[in-house]
């Protein structure tokens, strides 16, 4: 347990902090998922709707720092790939 002040204050910040940074995660996943359920579906025009939401979720979560920049661009770009697919196979 902290036995300063300053401690105990850093350990409910840090708390706060985690408790704020593992919803937005949750809602990084949750993004994910939606177009990749919108992918399984097949209507191309739906996940391309779903797909420009989420990356703009994916995009705010990165600027934050929740998840590095480099892991949201990869995301979006593997998602954006699976959607421009869609087309071609249907």
């Amino acid at each position: 347990m902290a036995n300063t002040a300053q401690a105990r204050k850093r350990a409910r910040q840090a708390a706060k902090a985690n408790s704020h940074n593992s919803a937005l995660r949750s809602k990084l996943r949750t993004a994910i998922k939606a177009v990749r359920k919108a992918i399984d579906s097949g209507d191309k025009e739906k996940a391309a709707e779903v797909l420009k939401a989420s990356s703009k979720t994916l995009d705010i979560i990165a600027d934050k720092k929740i998840v590095h920049k480099n892991k949201a661009a990869r995301h979006k770009s593997r998602l954006a790939a699976a959607v421009k697919a869609l087309s071609t196979a249907a």
